[in-house]
Protein backbone atom coordinates (compact mmCIF):
# COMPACT_ATOMS: atom_id res chain seq x y z
CA UNK A 1 0.00 0.00 0.00
CA UNK A 2 1.86 3.42 -1.08
CA UNK A 3 2.27 5.99 1.53
CA UNK A 4 2.95 9.58 1.77
CA UNK A 5 6.40 10.09 3.82
CA UNK A 6 8.04 13.49 4.81
CA UNK A 7 11.70 13.95 5.49
CA UNK A 8 12.59 16.76 7.22
CA UNK A 9 15.91 18.23 8.63
CA UNK A 10 18.02 21.18 8.69
CA UNK A 11 20.51 22.65 6.34
CA UNK A 12 22.72 20.29 5.52
CA UNK A 13 21.39 17.01 6.46
CA UNK A 14 21.69 14.77 3.63
CA UNK A 15 18.27 14.73 2.21
CA UNK A 16 18.91 15.94 -1.76
CA UNK A 17 21.94 13.09 -1.53
CA UNK A 18 19.41 10.98 -0.11
CA UNK A 19 17.07 11.67 -2.81
CA UNK A 20 19.74 10.95 -5.30
CA UNK A 21 20.64 7.65 -3.87
CA UNK A 22 16.93 6.29 -3.39
CA UNK A 23 15.74 7.26 -6.97
CA UNK A 24 19.23 5.20 -8.25
CA UNK A 25 18.41 2.14 -5.71
CA UNK A 26 15.16 1.71 -7.77
CA UNK A 27 15.83 2.50 -11.20
CA UNK A 28 19.11 0.17 -10.78
CA UNK A 29 16.41 -2.63 -10.01
CA UNK A 30 14.12 -0.76 -13.26
CA UNK A 31 12.07 0.53 -11.52
CA UNK A 32 11.50 3.95 -12.90
CA UNK A 33 10.44 7.02 -10.60
CA UNK A 34 9.79 10.52 -11.11
CA UNK A 35 12.13 13.32 -9.28
CA UNK A 36 10.37 16.75 -8.94
CA UNK A 37 11.72 19.78 -7.19
CA UNK A 38 10.44 23.29 -6.64
CA UNK A 39 10.32 25.91 -9.26
CA UNK A 40 11.87 28.89 -6.99
CA UNK A 41 15.16 26.67 -6.04
CA UNK A 42 17.03 28.08 -8.60
CA UNK A 43 20.60 27.78 -7.03
CA UNK A 44 21.76 24.73 -9.59
CA UNK A 45 18.87 26.00 -12.30
CA UNK A 46 15.93 25.36 -12.38
CA UNK A 47 14.67 21.79 -12.34
CA UNK A 48 17.69 20.00 -10.63
CA UNK A 49 18.12 18.28 -7.63
CA UNK A 50 21.46 18.68 -6.41
CA UNK A 51 23.76 17.44 -3.83
CA UNK A 52 26.61 19.48 -1.84
CA UNK A 53 28.93 16.81 -2.80
CA UNK A 54 28.20 17.32 -6.64
CA UNK A 55 26.14 15.12 -7.42
CA UNK A 56 22.81 16.42 -9.89
CA UNK A 57 19.97 15.25 -11.66
CA UNK A 58 17.10 16.97 -13.77
CA UNK A 59 13.82 17.19 -12.54
CA UNK A 60 9.88 17.71 -13.17
CA UNK A 61 9.64 21.89 -11.76
CA UNK A 62 6.93 22.26 -9.49
CA UNK A 63 5.81 26.15 -9.30
CA UNK A 64 2.58 27.54 -7.76
CA UNK A 65 0.37 26.44 -10.75
CA UNK A 66 1.55 22.99 -11.20
CA UNK A 67 -1.19 20.79 -11.00
CA UNK A 68 0.93 17.38 -9.84
CA UNK A 69 -1.81 15.24 -9.73
CA UNK A 70 -2.30 15.41 -13.33
CA UNK A 71 1.45 15.70 -14.21
CA UNK A 72 2.11 12.22 -12.75
CA UNK A 73 -1.63 10.18 -13.64
CA UNK A 74 -0.71 11.59 -17.19
CA UNK A 75 2.88 10.02 -17.40
CA UNK A 76 3.13 7.53 -20.50
CA UNK A 77 4.60 5.03 -17.79
CA UNK A 78 3.60 4.46 -14.25
CA UNK A 79 6.31 5.41 -11.63
CA UNK A 80 7.11 3.09 -8.96
CA UNK A 81 7.97 6.59 -6.58
CA UNK A 82 7.64 9.86 -6.65
CA UNK A 83 10.28 11.65 -5.06
CA UNK A 84 10.26 15.45 -4.01
CA UNK A 85 13.12 17.72 -3.15
CA UNK A 86 12.73 21.20 -1.48
CA UNK A 87 9.22 20.19 0.03
CA UNK A 88 8.86 23.49 1.94
CA UNK A 89 7.97 25.08 -1.07
CA UNK A 90 5.11 23.03 -2.09
CA UNK A 91 1.37 25.22 -1.86
CA UNK A 92 -1.33 23.37 0.42
CA UNK A 93 -2.85 22.52 -2.89
CA UNK A 94 0.49 20.01 -4.01
CA UNK A 95 0.39 18.69 -0.85
CA UNK A 96 -3.24 17.55 -1.35
CA UNK A 97 -2.47 16.45 -4.52
CA UNK A 98 0.31 14.16 -3.40
CA UNK A 99 -2.43 12.57 -0.94
CA UNK A 100 -4.24 11.71 -4.69
CA UNK A 101 -1.37 10.44 -5.81
CA UNK A 102 -0.61 8.18 -2.97
CA UNK A 103 -4.78 6.97 -2.42
CA UNK A 104 -5.58 6.76 -6.17
CA UNK A 105 -2.90 5.67 -8.07
CA UNK A 106 -1.26 3.83 -5.62
CA UNK A 107 1.91 5.49 -5.88
CA UNK A 108 4.52 6.15 -2.69
CA UNK A 109 5.15 9.63 -2.10
CA UNK A 110 8.64 11.07 -0.52
CA UNK A 111 9.02 14.19 0.03
CA UNK A 112 12.12 16.10 1.32
CA UNK A 113 12.63 19.49 2.75
CA UNK A 114 13.03 21.90 5.62
CA UNK A 115 10.56 22.21 8.68
CA UNK A 116 11.15 25.51 9.71
CA UNK A 117 12.30 28.69 8.16
CA UNK A 118 15.19 30.87 9.61
CA UNK A 119 12.46 32.82 11.23
CA UNK A 120 11.43 29.56 13.03
CA UNK A 121 7.98 29.81 11.52
CA UNK A 122 6.80 26.20 9.62
CA UNK A 123 6.66 26.55 5.61
CA UNK A 124 3.15 26.00 3.89
CA UNK A 125 4.51 23.10 2.71
CA UNK A 126 5.86 21.50 5.64
CA UNK A 127 2.82 22.37 7.99
CA UNK A 128 0.57 20.35 5.45
CA UNK A 129 3.51 17.46 4.87
CA UNK A 130 3.27 17.06 8.57
CA UNK A 131 -0.19 17.26 8.81
CA UNK A 132 -1.02 14.85 5.63
CA UNK A 133 1.88 12.00 5.46
CA UNK A 134 1.39 8.84 6.94
CA UNK A 135 4.86 8.85 7.96
CA UNK A 136 7.55 11.64 9.17
CA UNK A 137 11.32 11.19 9.63
CA UNK A 138 14.01 13.37 10.77
CA UNK A 139 16.88 13.79 8.91
CA UNK A 140 19.89 14.65 11.48
CA UNK A 141 22.78 16.75 11.39
CA UNK A 142 24.96 18.82 13.80
CA UNK A 143 25.07 22.09 14.63
CA UNK A 144 27.95 24.33 12.69
CA UNK A 145 28.73 25.83 16.07
CA UNK A 146 28.67 22.72 18.60
CA UNK A 147 28.29 19.13 18.53
CA UNK A 148 24.87 19.12 19.55
CA UNK A 149 22.06 17.99 16.83
CA UNK A 150 20.79 20.81 14.44
CA UNK A 151 16.90 21.95 14.47
CA UNK A 152 17.10 25.45 13.32
CA UNK A 153 19.11 27.42 10.17
CA UNK A 154 20.29 30.55 11.25
CA UNK A 155 20.35 33.17 8.28
CA UNK A 156 23.30 35.41 7.73
CA UNK A 157 23.78 38.50 5.94
CA UNK A 158 26.73 40.87 5.18
CA UNK A 159 28.07 37.94 8.37
CA UNK A 160 25.34 39.12 10.89
CA UNK A 161 22.29 36.63 11.95
CA UNK A 162 18.94 37.96 10.65
CA UNK A 163 15.92 36.62 12.32
CA UNK A 164 13.45 38.82 10.22
CA UNK A 165 12.66 38.91 6.46
CA UNK A 166 11.12 37.02 3.13
CA UNK A 167 10.39 33.67 4.11
CA UNK A 168 11.87 32.38 0.80
CA UNK A 169 15.10 33.59 0.44
CA UNK A 170 17.14 30.94 -1.69
CA UNK A 171 20.89 30.60 -0.84
CA UNK A 172 23.21 27.88 0.42
CA UNK A 173 26.48 27.80 3.34
CA UNK A 174 27.19 31.49 2.14
CA UNK A 175 24.16 32.04 3.90
CA UNK A 176 22.19 29.78 6.21
CA UNK A 177 23.92 27.33 8.57
CA UNK A 178 22.43 24.64 10.38
CA UNK A 179 22.22 24.82 14.41
CA UNK A 180 21.00 24.02 17.15
CA UNK A 181 18.40 25.94 19.21
CA UNK A 182 20.82 27.16 21.68
CA UNK A 183 23.06 28.85 18.60
CA UNK A 184 19.90 29.94 17.17
CA UNK A 185 19.90 32.66 19.88
CA UNK A 186 23.46 32.70 20.43
CA UNK A 187 25.42 32.33 17.21
CA UNK A 188 28.21 34.48 18.96
CA UNK A 189 28.97 31.99 21.22
CA UNK A 190 30.65 29.00 19.90
CA UNK A 191 31.87 25.76 21.85
CA UNK A 192 34.91 27.12 23.34
CA UNK A 193 33.09 29.77 24.91
CA UNK A 194 30.17 27.61 26.35
CA UNK A 195 33.01 25.17 27.52
CA UNK A 196 35.06 27.70 29.32
CA UNK A 197 31.57 28.76 31.14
Amino acid sequence: MAQLFFKYGAMNSGKSIEILKVAHNYEEQNKPVVLMTSGLDTRSGVGNVASRIGLERTAIPIFDETDVYETIANLEQKPYCVLIDEAQFLKKHHVLAFTRVVDELNIPVMAFGLKNDFRNELFEGSQYLLLYADKIEEMKTICWFCHKKATMNLHYIDGKPVYEGDQVQIGGNEAYYPVCRHHYFHPEMNEKTNDEK
